[in-house]
Order: structure tokens, then C-alpha cells, then sequence
């Protein structure tokens, strides 16, 4: 029977597992030993208290009225169970985290597929081994050399090109002009 009362709010342990970082594995295994210390204790009282023979007791006691009084008090007792306050920040936040990871997913997919495209259309090209100059002009226009349009002074790199403003200069121009 007692093991009726917690089997509602029981942790699937190996799927919690699989998700916990390699770098808090002993965290984790801490938490579940405490966890499994707690249950066992619970486990070990009964699911409820054990029935007292009133009768007997009245018996056995001289004081007149003394064993009534206790039964009265003892049936009166209720002992509070603490409420739950908390399930649904953490459904809320259960949904928030949902939530992200569909946009997550989503915009993946489209990233995806963007990507699928560009190497679709990489695969499309000649093998870089087998172009030609004018080959990779057609393919890449905008990062091949265009000596007429484009001139540029060797090794044909952005550093090298007259009028070329680094991005610390840009920032130090910017920071100077405020």
C-alpha cells in the first residue's frame, strides 16, 4: 500500500540520466542517492497510523474520562500536508521551454534548408580542380578577380588594397567623431 502513495510522483531515473551533463554526473548520482534515502524512509512507515484499542486502554487506566480525552484529542489531530504551490510555475515554465525549442526547431529547419540549397548548388559546380579562372568568374562573381571593373594590387587581398580602413581604425574613427 505504500508504495500506492508515492508511485503518482516516481522519477523515471534513466531518462532523467540521459540528460544530465557528463560534468554533473556526480550531482546527479548525489541527488539520487538522497532521493532513494527519502523513499526508502517513507516506505518504511506505514501508509496509515496504527489503530489504537481505545477499549483496552480504558481498561488499564483508573482516571475516569483521562482515556476519552486522549481519543478525542488523538481523532481531532490532523496533520497538515503541505500544499502545492509550485506545479504550476513549473508547467508554465515547462511550456516557455517548449516553446523555444519548437521556434528552435523550427528556425533549424529553415537554416537546414538554406544550407541544403548552398550545397546543392556547390555539388552543381564544376570540381574546383577542374576550373578554370573564368569557370570560377561565372560561379563567383562577386570573390573572383575582375582586373577590369575591379583592379586590384597583389596578393589581391583586402589589406592590400588602396583606401582599405581596418575595423579597429573604423571604431577609433567612430569613438573619436562622438
Amino acid at each position: 500500500m505504500a508504495a500506492r502513495r508515492v508511485a503518482t510522483s516516481s522519477i523515471n531515473w534513466a531518462s532523467l540520466a540521459e540528460r544530465v551533463p557528463p560534468n554533473q554526473k556526480a550531482n546527479f548520482a548525489a541527488f539520487k542517492t538522497k532521493s532513494d534515502a527519502y523513499m526508502r524512509a517513507v516506505l518504511a512507515n506505514p501508509e496509515n497510523p496504527p489503530k489504537i484499542d481505545w477499549a483496552h486502554y480504558k481498561k488499564l487506566v483508573p482516571v475516569p474520562g483521562l482515556v476519552d480525552t486522549f481519543q478525542k484529542q488523538y481523532e481531532a489531530l490532523k496533520v497538515p500536508y503541505p500544499s502545492d504551490t509550485v506545479t504550476a510555475q513549473i508547467e508554465a515554465q515547462a511550456k516557455e521551454a517548449k516553446a523555444e525549442v519548437d521556434s528552435f526547431k523550427k528556425s533549424s529547419e529553415q537554416r537546414i534548408a538554406q544550407l541544403q540549397k548552398e550545397i546543392d548548388h556547390l555539388k552543381s559546380l564544376l570540381p574546383f580542380e577542374q576550373m578554370t579562372m573564368e569557370d570560377y568568374r561565372d560561379a563567383f562573381p562577386d570573390l573572383a578577380l575582375d582586373p577590369v571593373n575591379r583592379p586590384t594590387f597583389w596578393p589581391h587581398t583586402p589589406e592590400e588594397q588602396v583606401g582599405y580602413v581596418s575595423k579597429e581604425m573604423e571604431a577609433a574613427r567612430a569613438a573619436h567623431e562622438h
